[in-house]
């Protein structure tokens, strides 16, 4: 009996935490679904962000702890927003982070720099001077990677990405390549993750019936 009484308050919960979060209420189904890169087995979370976005910047210590918390059946990724010129020499600021493994390095620093310190980065020196202070790159080895082929392509297909998620502003997160969830519809940045949470978890209950 008390087993019955404990699948039925779990029932019971798992009901009303679907009726909290609805498709086209608190996130979008994606009309065609966007094919993710995650391992097999693993749900992807992809972070859709910018720099210059001082939303992106207050989410950004709120979406790491919710990262370091995350087990191993979910893989987390950012991609730059390139909604403009600016933005995309941002992405590949993010990118030429990235392919020099300074990303942990650099990441915050450069958030810092524009909400903070209210650097007008428009001017790639004064992103390679970034590099250079907190990651010791040289001017020319920051200069060399972020007019790269790769690095550029990068960037490129970042704008590609963003576009196939339907993507208007940041932050914006996709789960699964099927639903974005924006803080318009979730509410607030942190119920924006309590959203992911539960269509992880929704992720997670549709591969476990296909088995």
């Amino acid at each position: 009996m008390r087993h019955l009484l404990a699948l039925a308050c779990l029932i019971l919960g798992t009901a009303a935490h679907a009726q909290a979060f609805q498709s086209g209420v608190h996130y979008t189904e994606l009309p065609i679904p966007v094919e993710t890169i995650a391992p097999e087995g693993a749900v992807e979370v992809v972070e859709v962000f910018s720099y210059a976005c001082i939303h992106c910047y207050n989410f950004e210590p709120l979406v790491r702890a919710w990262e370091e918390r995350q087990p191993e059946d979910v893989a987390f990724r950012r991609v730059p927003a390139v909604f403009n010129p600016v933005w995309e020499m941002l992405g590949q600021a993010y990118y030429t982070a990235e392919a020099l493994d300074v990303l942990d390095t650099v990441h915050m620093p450069i958030f810092e720099a524009i909400h903070v310190h209210r650097m007008d980065i428009r001017d790639a020196e004064l992103l390679a001077r970034i590099f250079r202070r907190y990651a010791d790159t040289p001017d020319e080895e920051f200069e060399r990677v972020f007019r790269s082929f790769g690095v550029v392509s990068s960037a490129r297909q970042a704008r590609a990405q963003s576009q196939a998620y339907r993507v208007t502003g940041v932050p914006t997160l996709v789960v699964g390549g099927k639903y974005r969830v924006e803080v318009d519809k979730a509410g607030s940045l942190e119920r924006m993750l309590e959203v992911v949470d539960f269509l992880v978890g929704q992720e997670r209950t549709a591969a476990a019936a296909a088995d």
